[in-house]
């Protein structure tokens, strides 16, 4: 679950990313899926968007993150997972 903390970053209702070892994915209801590789506790996308780097943090049950295009911050977010986001709603 993804959720838009500030920045110029659209609103991420309906976003999701999916990770798997060192590859993942972010996708938005229909479009095709954004794949990206980890490299510690980034996100590194790949083509076409090259540049684009989420950078995460460890934050309760989640990660905080930040997006970065080129180096410069473009948005912040907040991510946790489906499981966990289930649990704090029992």
């Amino acid at each position: 679950m993804v959720e838009r903390r500030g920045g110029l970053l659209p609103p991420l209702a309906g976003v999701r990313k999916r990770i798997s070892g060192r590859h993942g994915t972010t996708k938005l209801g229909i479009l095709p899926a954004a794949r990206f590789d980890v490299v510690g506790l980034e996100l590194r996308y790949r083509f076409p968007f090259v540049g684009v780097v989420d950078v995460l943090e460890p934050s309760g049950d989640g990660f905080s993150g930040r997006t970065v295009v080129f180096g410069r911050e473009v948005g912040r977010f907040e991510m946790t997972s489906v499981e966990a986001a289930d649990k704090s709603t029992r």
